[in-house]
């Protein structure tokens, strides 16, 4: 008996154009770092932090271009899910898949918890739980209203942002000499602060995942993930740069609350509870995205049954994948009332670190004439993702390769049960 059609639709319409699909990328990227990451990261480079910073924009520029060039081949929702299982086989981009799917899972919940502790510390997952409700609610509505939302979230963001580097760089407070990298910076600490860092920067693979909702991809997808790349490095750095003039490596690496230390360090007090909606709302951007891009591999991993294939439906009015919605939404409130934000990072990385080294094993197999890029780029990508991943906190690394090896597992116990006899 055939599946009605209103319950689950093949394809979403196309109704993103260049615009949405860079807020979306900026909305994924922008706020993520710069309030949850760059204590850490500090903590982990010490003076060397803008290193980390190059060294991981660096590997983002390689995974970004590579997944571009793979969007436009294949302009499908799953993103490297996709591309892996196309060009690399099954395994691969079911690994993939599940690497994006769990990682991401544990980014939603960072956010949320990050939205908990801006806006009302002593009900932190609380209020978590509320915002994973609200976003997925406005991500059910339909995609284009996310969209609009995303373009709001992302202006009120770069505002706050802007007003905290500007208070820096104008301090009496600022410092250029606090800029010298020192003997603390080691090569070991700034590799692990570019793997914390480059959570931050992960957002672009928003606009790959979204491919089967974007106008023209061919031509939109490589154009607006280099260009959401190259806004969201400036942005940093010029936050980590005035970060750095006012507070100093060891303040910033010692602050709970970097951009809110900075601004009161530098005598304008008054900005703190500006810095702090501020947060609040950049992680809700990216909370919003997030929701987005994971539901999306969650549909094209159900369409091809590696999970449960009602996940797959397409609401009839809406047109979104309803079903994966309210289910990644649901784990993502249970996940708040247990999960840390710092380790959430560090495992989250970790998985799209390994999610970026098959797209990047998969760019590699390009032909020219597919839009292969230059070798040296998805070489530099693979490499700098394998070595990222291996530089974090040992407890992460131990961790994302647990579940990637219980991933594999799932994936070669089902193939056995599932294998048809031979006639």
């Amino acid at each position: 008996m055939s599946t009605p059609s209103t319950a689950v639709s093949r394809e979403l319409p196309r109704r993103l154009g260049m615009f949405d699909a860079v807020m979306i990328g900026l909305g994924s990227m922008i706020g993520a770092g710069v309030f949850a990451a760059l204590g850490p990261a500090a903590q982990a480079a010490g003076s060397g932090l803008l290193l980390g910073l190059a060294f991981a924009a660096v590997v983002a520029y390689c995974n970004a271009t590579s997944s571009a060039r793979l969007a436009a081949r294949y302009p499908a929702s799953g993103g490297t899910y996709v591309y892996g299982r196309e060009r690399l086989g099954v395994f691969w981009g079911y690994l993939a898949g599940w690497a994006f799917v769990v990682g991401k899972t544990a980014s939603c919940a960072a956010m949320a918890l990050t939205v908990g502790y801006y806006v009302w510390p002593g009900q932190a997952h609380a209020v978590a739980v509320v915002a994973v409700m609200a976003l997925t609610a406005v991500n059910y509505v339909g995609v284009r209203k996310s969209a609009w939302l995303t373009r709001v979230i992302v202006a009120v963001v770069l505002t706050v942002l802007a007003a905290v580097v500007v208070a820096a760089l104008t301090s009496a407070t600022s410092n250029v000499a606090r800029l010298d990298i020192g003997a603390d910076a080691t090569f070991g600490g700034i590799l692990q602060a570019a793997g914390l860092l480059f959570f931050a920067f992960a957002g672009y693979a928003r606009i790959a995942t979204l491919g089967e909702e974007v106008r023209d991809p061919a031509r939109v997808i490589p154009r607006a993930i280099p260009t959401a790349l190259g806004i969201t490095l400036v942005v940093y750095a010029a936050v980590a740069i005035g970060a750095l003039l006012v507070l100093g490596p060891q303040r910033l690496a010692d602050a709970t609350a970097p951009l809110s230390d900075t601004v009161r360090a530098a005598g304008v007090g008054w900005l703190t509870p500006v810095v702090r909606v501020g947060a609040a709302v950049a992680a809700l951007g990216s909370l919003l995205a997030l929701i987005l891009g994971v539901s999306r591999t969650t549909l094209a991993m159900a369409r091809d049954r590696h999970l449960p294939h009602a996940l797959a439906a397409v609401h009839p009015r809406f047109a979104v994948p309803h079903r994966a919605e309210l289910l990644v939404g649901a784990v993502v409130a249970i996940l708040t009332a247990v999960t840390d934000v710092r380790g959430a990072i560090g495992f989250s990385s970790f998985g799209v670190l390994g999610y970026y080294a098959i797209a990047n094993a998969s760019a590699w197999t390009l032909a020219p004439d597919e839009g292969r890029p230059p070798r040296v780029v998805p070489a530099v990508g693979l490499a700098g993702c394998l070595a990222l991943a291996f530089a974090l906190p040992l407890s992460s690394v131990v961790a994302g390769a647990t579940v990637l090896a219980v991933g594999a597992a799932t994936h070669g116990i089902r193939r056995i049960t599932t294998a048809q006899p031979r006639a």
